[in-house]
């Protein structure tokens, strides 16, 4: 970023040269920057005032560690994230040692003003304190040069030459006013002073310097620089070390864990060719030093197995045996083909990678366990820098300029479907006439332009998902660590990419939703069928679950139950476990953008012998996805194989393609790929797949080992799902939000599968679902809980589950109030729930008894006052309907489009099991509720609708050209009508290929649907 910057400014400062008549010459070619590492501060008095602005700079690693110490304990003690208060007195020079100090003077303080600050810098810092002079071609700028100079001479203190630089070039003076505006909450008019005056707060070049300050001052800038020497590649790294008992060493203690577990792992005895590979990734472990790593990570996953919390490996080292054997991942070793010298070898020397996933509900014990055992002074959260997109700079921009929040909604609300371009020329005439704005309106030109220009820059700093820095000293003293906006949370202010540089330890304690599913459906098989169910002991090799899977009928499942997924499942019909690694993988940027996906799955039809290779020496990493690269780490062996990369320059290759957010670093590696491969008589066609196959991975490409992992979890619960319908559908619920699919598809899905679903009742639902077991069926019926009735907190839910358990079953709707405690809110939301059946008969009647409740007096309670009733007729069909959605989110009436049907008929829509009996290419229509709306990437434009009805769902595609010619409609609808062309596709794939739309939205009426829209 410093080159990039540093390149930039040497352009523009050329471009200016010549538009202000100076002479290009004097603008030399940059070179690499010596970086100062500092920071600074805004120094208040006793009465809170702001008084002065105070830079440190670290001299050496020990001033280093000083200032990152000061800024982690005034980032600690505030109670905003980001936010800090410093006064005179907090300032102790002595825990400043090795900081060089700049005091930045506020021009329009008085001259007493400005001695005193002076004063008590000479007497802190003596020796090694400047005064800053900032000269930014404003008015005062001689005057002000005469007050510091005089100040001075009356203090002793040298003055040195300083930029106050806010951006790298003149032209982003328009930009910083934006984010100035932001920043304060303001628009740019009401900012006023709190702008900068001129554009002058820009990296200048000697020469433009040079006309403003003296040779001394500048001089001077050069003797601040020379006496500080620190470089970041000082810092010293050490792993904590309580990892390891008294009286063993690290290894000692490695070795003794992993042959306990390869006990557990193979109880009939410990086969030769594992042992054989314990020792030699042993080995390689102690001789790079990583034991602590492999030990911190088994120590974690030992206390979340320890308290009950589902957990499971993942990435490059998490795929070897020493963590097969750890228990930190369940994936069987004979099931992997990956080599575990190819991710930790001696030739790169980098720290391996081991992510962990977690119960998404119970990883916050994990986090707090880390702190508790480590100390808030050596651990704490990695940091993220949060990025602009299209949106945020369309209202960031907006706001700034002054537009309102109607025309911000206009402009942002589906810009989700453009490319990441702010608000491309393609939408401006509809755009202008839904703002109402003339075309040459200069707001909009300004927003357009700034907006691209804020586009892609950092926006703040937040908290990574889960990954944690330990170490064995203060963690403070490497880098400064702020509390999260999160309770109890700290985070180091690097990111991912800077931990990688220096080499720091990352522990990644990860959220995974579908971990907390399985694990409460194991719970709840557990008592019924009488065994204990864990990741590794579920039946293998399931022709039923890889049948259901081949039939995509996947829906809830972990990773194959995306539209896109579900679309490949009958074309590469997976029947074995590997199967499903390359299905997990091959669905993704890399292998689509690469051109691979086709190609694979004609050559999965061929007998092995028959696959051709462009040379025989690829087989080696091509044999297993048959001659077809679909994971990152073969196309680092073509690289090393077929290019002539060395192991570190493939190791390059993978940090460029994991740098997805920098699009365009790739590109020096294009000369060395295809000049490589045809050197070594590749043909530039296979090249230019294999470059254009890279390029995709710097979108997102897919390892084989987190592929390896994922595929265990997409079998355990695609087999739950085949065999454990309903605790599997229990389980989903309960683990809401999760997925893709809402409570109520899922629910559908379930019941199109012959489970049956039990109301919400006060006397028989928990706050969670529950399962109730069903006399001469194997499997049971699922009763919804509590948890789905909107608007009814936690707390009531678990009061009334506890009064039914301590007193039994309700009797009346005012004993239930009485007894749970429950507000008469509480009673309305039950009521709107239809909750409340067996105290009260239908909807209507419920809702009347729940308004007629009231809090009664202390004296009364306890007490039941019989009231006459009020009989209500029952409402019909379509308003339950309305209501169940409306107060759950789902209904176990009819479908809506169940009652819709006669009339859709009508207009010959038909359903989707109607559908299935079209033969391919016939013209067809179709309507159903939108329950998904996808637009990959990868997908060239084409957006793919999910539509349900009452028989199962339709998957639509939408070309690029019919989704601009309809986007309005498409984007807008709920119910929405298709007409198209049905095809069914290789392996019985069915879709209707979009041609018109209809927006059926007056026919639902007051029904509330959910769409989840991905991009």
């Amino acid at each position: 970023q410093l080159r990039e910057m540093r390149e930039a400014a040497h352009h523009a400062a050329k471009a200016e040269a010549r538009l202000a008549g100076e002479p290009e010459d004097c603008i030399t070619q940059p070179q690499l920057m010596k970086l100062l590492i500092g920071s600074e501060f805004l120094v208040r008095d006793d009465a809170g005032t702001p008084r002065f602005k105070l830079v440190l700079i670290a001299q050496n690693l020990h001033g280093y560690g000083n200032l990152s110490q000061f800024i982690t304990r005034l980032r600690r003690a505030s109670p905003v994230k980001g936010e800090y208060t410093l006064h005179w007195r907090q300032i102790a020079p002595e825990k400043l040692a090795d900081c060089l100090a700049l005091l930045v003077l506020p021009r329009e303080a008085a001259d007493a003003e400005l001695l005193a600050p002076a004063q008590w810098a000479l007497q802190h810092f003596a020796g090694r304190t400047w005064i800053a002079v900032e000269l930014l071609r404003e008015a005062s700028d001689a005057l002000w040069l005469q007050r510091l100079q005089t100040l001075s001479e009356e203090t002793a203190l040298p003055l040195v030459a300083a930029g106050d630089v806010h951006f790298h070039v003149r032209s982003r003076k328009a930009l910083q006013d934006v984010m100035t505006a932001t920043r304060l909450g303001r628009t740019v008019a009401e900012c006023g002073f709190d702008l900068q005056p001129n554009a002058e707060r820009h990296l200048r070049s000697r020469y433009r310097i040079s006309q403003l300050c003296t040779l001394e001052l500048m001089a001077e800038t050069l003797n601040v620089a020379a006496r500080c020497t620190f470089r970041l590649d000082e810092i010293s790294y050490r792993y904590p070390s309580e990892v390891v008992p008294a009286g063993r060493t690290a290894s000692q203690h490695l070795r003794a864990l992993t042959y306990e577990g390869a006990a557990l792992r193979w109880p009939d005895g410990l086969p030769d060719e594992w042992r054989d590979r314990i020792e030699r990734e042993l080995l390689l472990i102690e001789d790079l030093g990583y034991e602590h790593y492999f030990l911190t990570v088994a120590d974690t996953v030992q206390f979340a197995r320890s308290i009950g919390i589902l957990c499971q490996g993942r990435g490059s080292a998490a795929n070897s045996v020493v963590c097969y054997c750890l228990q930190i991942t369940s994936v069987d070793p004979k099931e992997s083909t990956l080599l575990f010298e190819r991710f930790i070898s001696r030739e790169r020397n980098e720290p391996p990678d081991i992510d962990v996933d977690f119960e998404h509900t119970r990883r916050e014990e994990v986090i707090q366990h880390l702190y508790d055992k480590y100390g808030r002074d050596r651990a704490a959260l990695t940091a993220v820098v949060t990025c602009y997109r299209p949106k945020s700079a369309i209202r960031d921009v907006g706001k700034a300029l002054g537009f309102s929040e109607a025309q911000l909604d206009i402009m942002s609300k589906d810009h989700s479907g453009w490319p990441g371009q702010v608000l491309p020329e393609e939408h401006r005439v509809a755009l202008l006439q839904q703002l109402g704005l003339p075309e040459d309106d200069p707001r909009l030109q300004q927003l357009i332009a700034l907006g691209r220009q804020l586009n892609g820059l950092p926006r703040h700093l937040s908290q990574h998902v889960g990954g944690f820095v330990l170490t064995e000293g203060p963690l403070e003293r490497l880098v400064p660590i702020e509390n999260a906006t999160m309770a109890n949370r700290s985070v180091i202010e690097w990111d991912k990419d800077d931990i990688d540089e220096l080499r720091m330890m990352k522990v990644d304690v990860l959220a995974l939703g579908m971990l907390t599913a399985i694990r409460r459906c194991f719970d709840l098989l557990q008592p019924m069928r009488g065994k204990t169910y864990e990741l590794a002991t579920i039946p293998q090799d399931d022709t039923a679950t890889y049948d259901m899977i081949c039939a995509a009928d996947t829906i809830g499942v972990f990773q194959i139950e995306s539209r896109a997924q579900m679309s490949m499942l009958p074309r590469l019909r997976p029947r074995k476990y590997y199967d499903l690694v390359v299905e997990v993988a091959i669905v993704r940027p890399g292998p689509i953008e690469g051109g691979m996906v086709h190609p694979y799955l004609k050559n999965r039809l061929l007998p092995h012998n028959e696959i051709k290779y462009p040379k025989p020496e690829l087989e080696e990493a091509l044999g297993r996805t048959c001659g077809v690269p679909i994971f990152q780490e073969q196309v680092m062996q073509i690289a090393m194989i077929a290019a002539g990369f060395s192991a570190g320059e493939a190791d390059e290759l993978r940090r460029a393609m994991a740098s997805w957010k920098r699009p365009g670093v790739l590109e020096k590696y294009y000369d060395k790929v295809i000049l490589g491969m045809r050197r070594n008589g590749y043909e530039d066609e296979f090249a230019e797949r294999i470059f254009r196959q890279i390029k995709g991975f710097s979108s997102y490409g897919f390892p084989e080992s987190h592929a390896a992992s994922f595929a265990l979890l997409t079998y355990v619960s695609s087999w739950l799902k085949c065999h454990e319908p309903a605790a599997f559908l229990c389980a989903l619920l309960n683990s809401q939000p999760l997925g893709f699919y809402t409570p109520a598809q899922l629910v559908q899905d379930a019941r199109r599968h012959e489970v049956e679903v039990r109301a919400i009742d006060v006397n028989r639902s928990d706050r969670d679902s529950t399962l109730e077991l069903r006399r001469g069926h194997p499997q049971p019926a699922v009763r919804l809980g509590l948890r789905l009735v909107s608007g009814l907190g936690d707390d009531a839910a678990n009061r009334m589950e506890a009064a039914r358990a301590r007193d039994g079953l309700f009797a009346h709707p005012q004993d239930l109030a009485h007894r749970a405690q429950l507000t008469q809110a509480d009673m309305q939301h039950l009521a709107a729930a239809d909750a409340l059946t067996s105290l009260a008969g239908h909807r209507r009647q419920q809702v009347w008894q729940a308004s007629a409740l009231h809090a009664m007096p202390a004296l009364l309670q306890g007490s039941l006052l019989p009231e006459d009733d009020l009989e209500l007729p029952a409402a019909a069909e379509g308003e339950e309907v309305l209501w169940d959605y409306a107060a759950t989110g789902l209904t176990l009436r009819r479908h809506p489009l169940a009652l819709l049907r006669p009339r859709l008929a009508r207009q010959g829509l038909l359903t989707a099991r109607q559908l299935d009996a079209v033969k391919s290419g016939r013209r067809a229509k179709a309507c159903g509720i939108v329950t998904g709306r996808q637009k990959p990437q990868t997908a060239k434009g084409t957006l793919f609708v999910t539509l349900e009805d009452e028989t199962g769902n339709v998957q639509v595609i939408v070309w690029n050209k019919v989704y601009e010619a309809h986007r309005s409609v498409i984007l807008g609808a709920r119910l929405l009508a298709v007409e198209g062309i049905w095809q069914r596709g290789d392996g019985d794939v069915r879709h209707l290929l979009a041609q018109g739309f209809t927006n059926l939205n007056p026919l639902l009426g007051r029904l509330t649907t959910e769409s989840r829209d991905f991009r």
